[in-house]
């Protein structure tokens, strides 16, 4: 914002001034908000505030790509404290947000998708569009990788289960939350869904994530690189990784994506 100088402003015309003010109010808190937020992690951040995660998956490409490097902020959402809830941002999870959560099958793997229901919604898809509590919803970010190969249950989630082959806990959470061909999530759950629908392994599959399972939302991916899915999941770092960022890192490296800052989509 160009600052105007004090003998400049005397003698501006009042309708000058006043379309100065409303430039000004036209500057998103949330966008200065978002990048405090991110300069302070990335300078004071320690494994309480903030995790590197790098995406190993196709299942939220449209917003994440595989090798994208990412950090996830880790207090968005702690349970506030008497003090700190006046100081740190802290909130509750919000439909569309992209979560970081430790999986429910298997607690040491943590994984990433939207947020798609909390406590209270009416969730169910109707030929691969979300239809949230009785109204059809836009989802921009959503991608179908597979168009041409229709499949009930997941195009039309919560339909056809009895017709799939699901995990225990997907099998639990249709028995006992499906009402009126909608899934109702419980309190203290989450229902999320990954971006890419239709190569995705979430929720419709293994069940809802549990609130207390959720450790954070990423909020600026760092570095992104061009990597098979097979390096990015080796517990250990393979030499032949290794040798591939070394040898390929200026070519491979998605530069376009480098501090690129990663938002939630409000879902109504």
């Amino acid at each position: 914002m160009v600052h105007v100088g004090t003998s400049t402003t005397e003698t501006q015309p009042q309708g000058l001034r006043a379309r100065i003010s409303e430039l000004t109010q036209d500057v998103r808190r949330g966008f200065i908000a978002e990048w405090a937020v991110t300069i302070v992690l990335l300078l004071f951040g320690t494994t309480t505030l903030v995790q590197a995660f790098v995406i190993p998956s196709a299942s939220m490409v449209g917003t994440l790509l595989i090798g994208d490097h990412v950090l996830v902020d880790k207090l968005v959402y702690a349970p506030p404290g008497t003090v700190s809830s006046r100081l740190l941002p802290y909130r509750d999870v919000r439909r569309g947000d992209i979560i970081v959560f430790r999986y429910p099958l298997m607690i040491q793997q943590d994984y990433v998708k939207r947020a798609i229901g909390v406590p209270g919604d009416h969730i169910r898809l109707v030929n691969r569009q979300l239809m949230l509590n009785g109204h059809l919803v836009d989802e921009p970010y959503a991608v179908h990788s597979q168009p041409n190969n229709p499949v009930m249950y997941r195009d039309n989630f919560p339909a056809g289960a009895h017709g799939e082959s699901l995990r225990p806990r997907a099998a639990e959470m249709i028995e006992k939350y499906v009402v009126n061909d909608e899934l109702v999530v419980p309190e203290g759950y989450i229902f999320a869904m990954g971006d890419n629908r239709d190569d995705s392994d979430d929720s419709r599959y293994w069940g809802l994530v549990p609130r207390e399972n959720i450790v954070g939302t990423p909020v600026i991916i760092y570095w992104s690189f061009e990597a098979p899915t097979a390096d990015l999941t080796n517990g250990n770092i393979g030499i032949d990784h290794i040798v591939d960022v070394v040898a390929h890192f200026f070519t491979k490296t998605r530069w376009s994506r480098t501090f690129k800052l990663i938002r939630g989509y409000p879902l109504k």
